[in-house]
């Protein structure tokens, strides 16, 4: 990838995700990174998306799971902070810029 389109990229996400979000994104990519694997997602046929589709329906008509309502109560409950921001935009910025950064120098010196 280019270095413009890296910035281009990098500008697009800072104007778009939160702080908190922007450094979530920066880890799951170091680490996506570091596991050096081609695809993360198992692509899967219309025929299985629709299986996986009717079993999750089965189980909802049966009562099965948890409400959305509760999902969310018991994850406000166990990170009260999951709404805050944990870093102004530019702390997350040279956060994001230093964990990729960090990959690059990893792959050159390999």
């Amino acid at each position: 990838m280019s270095t413009a389109t890296l910035i281009n990229l990098r500008d697009y996400l800072t104007g778009t995700l939160s702080p908190a979000n922007m450094l979530w994104l920066s880890t799951q990519l170091a680490d996506f990174a570091k596991k050096k694997e081609k695809a993360p997602l198992k692509r899967y046929t219309m025929d299985e998306i629709n299986t996986m589709l009717d079993e999750a329906e089965a189980d909802f008509a049966a009562g099965k799971g948890i409400p959305d309502e509760e999902v969310w109560r018991e994850l406000e409950d166990e990170f009260p902070d999951m709404e805050k921001d944990l870093y102004t935009p530019e702390e997350a910025y040279e956060l994001t810029m230093k964990e990729i950064k960090a990959i690059y120098d990893e792959k050159d010196a390999i």
